[in-house]
């Protein structure tokens, strides 16, 4: 059999092993198809994804080091690295996993989002506020970037703006604007100089 072929039949095997809930047992199939091929893109993603269902997040992370190395110019890889960091609280790492990401494709809403919640959590509230501007820009009827952006509003002790914030969302997302009224108080008229956590 020829390593081509080789390499199709244990993608076959992947899938099927996938498809049917079975991901512990995909994992050695693409370790032996990078074996043939150690820079493929599949095995590599594919192998990351299987590794963060299995809670095996560090694995997940070497794995997306190596397809990011190989593939230097694709931001879902950049991005995919960036969120296994940040979920993991390895944030300062995750910083310029994003920022590679969005230097590959400035429209990734995702990779502004997860830049915003990196900022937030190390306290750089107005950058913060600008990655927010793009997330919301690219998908405007996503109420994750506006629910994030009041946070930002009020870490830097801008009530009012946060409050317009709330009055645009309720115009598309209701439940969630008065969900933010009621952890902010700013649908009392009352106001808050809270600083958000973004490690939530």
């Amino acid at each position: 059999m020829t390593s081509a072929l080789r390499y199709y039949g244990l993608k076959l095997q992947a899938l099927v092993l996938l498809a049917l809930g079975r991901a512990q047992g995909a994992l050695p199939r693409f370790d032996q198809m990078l074996q043939l091929q150690p820079t493929d893109r599949y095995a590599l993603a594919s192998r990351a994804h299987v590794l963060v269902k299995l809670n095996h997040a560090d694995a997940a992370i070497a794995s997306l080091q190596q397809l990011t190395a190989a593939w230097p110019q694709e931001a879902a890889g950049w991005f995919n690295l960036g969120y296994v960091l940040q979920r993991t609280g390895r944030h300062d790492e995750a910083e310029p996993a994003f920022r590679s990401a969005l230097k590959c494709d400035a429209r990734m809403d995702r990779a502004w989002y997860g830049l915003a919640l990196v900022l937030m959590h190390q306290r750089q509230f107005h950058e913060a506020l600008e990655a927010l501007k793009k997330n919301t820009a690219l998908q405007p009827l996503s109420p994750h970037g506006w629910y994030r952006m009041v946070q930002v509003r009020l870490a830097l002790g801008q009530p009012e703006e946060a409050r317009k914030l709330i009055d645009h969302l309720r115009r598309f997302e209701p439940r969630v604007a008065a969900q933010l009224e009621s952890e902010t108080g700013l649908g009392q008229g009352v106001t808050s100089n809270a600083v958000c956590d973004a490690a939530h």
